[in-house]
């Protein structure tokens, strides 16, 4: 069951002028928390922000032993993305969680491949941590704008992990989207290679990755980034279609059937 703290800012690490990671003493959400889970937080009082939004579990921190808290990478877009920049140590942010599906774990030979665009990045730390764990090969496929907006490599170079990039303006890894390294692998892979993609990122991203996935022969599991009122199904914000039994589609909360979702069963034109 979810848990509502108020978690006290243990640190705020600027990445760039846009982007940052925040780390909250929620140390019950964090011990809770499953790979591809998500938050929803909400600073300051009164009606600004008027709701909370959803941010993805970045890392589980630990300290002698002992999980002390989670963080969370932001990019600013609006209010409270804005007031997570600006957050200091001491300040309080209302915290609910964990909310949502997470990913579903494999086991070698299986391997991970994940890709990531933007800030896409953040629930991948988790999934990393939890695969190697169980001796799974993981590669990353990370894609932005520019170098400038890659973050967090040397965390998971150091872990073993095998980076890939791409950049739109070609400062860093191949120049284009993301799907350009999927791609390519996926035509230099043996199709007897059991191999399991990971993706989080804007929608039509994760549509690109499903559909490749899929016109291999691989299977995808894709976690959304939808707007949520409440995270909690309550408010219906969230809907997504995804194919039925019957050959038909229906219509899900994101908050409460996702985020994460196998990309065969998302309907991505409706």
């Amino acid at each position: 069951m979810p848990v509502d703290v108020e978690a006290r800012v243990i640190a705020n690490t600027r990445l760039s002028q846009d982007y940052n990671v925040i780390a909250l003493a929620a140390p019950d959400i964090a011990s809770a928390s499953a790979p591809g889970q998500f938050v929803m937080v909400k600073l300051g009082r009164g009606l600004v922000p008027l709701l909370r939004r959803p941010f993805s579990v970045f890392e589980v921190l630990r300290a002698d032993g002992r999980i002390t808290g989670l963080t969370l990478l932001s990019k600013r877009v609006g209010v409270t993305t804005d007031m997570l920049f600006e957050a200091v140590e001491g300040d309080v942010v209302s915290c609910l969680g964990p909310l949502g599906r997470p990913f579903q774990l494999i086991d070698p030979p299986a391997e991970a491949w994940m890709v990531a665009g933007g800030v896409g990045l953040a629930p991948f730390a988790t999934l990393t941590e939890a695969l190697l764990d169980r001796g799974v090969a993981v590669t990353l496929m990370y894609g932005a704008r520019s170098d400038r907006e890659l973050f967090y490599l040397d965390w998971f170079e150091a872990r073993g992990v095998r980076v890939m990039l791409a950049t739109e303006d070609g400062t860093a890894g191949d120049r284009g989207r993301v799907i350009l390294p999927l791609e390519r692998e996926l035509r230099a892979t043996a199709a007897e290679r059991d191999i399991m993609i990971y993706a989080c990122g804007p929608e039509p991203m994760l549509e690109a990755v499903a559909n490749m996935a899929a016109q291999y022969n691989r299977p995808s599991q894709v976690s959304v980034e939808r707007v949520m009122g409440c995270g909690l199904g309550g408010c219906y914000s969230c809907v997504i279609p995804v194919r039925d039994d019957r050959g038909g589609q229906r219509y899900v909360r994101s908050c409460i059937g996702g985020p994460v979702f196998a990309g065969a069963d998302i309907v991505w034109n409706p």
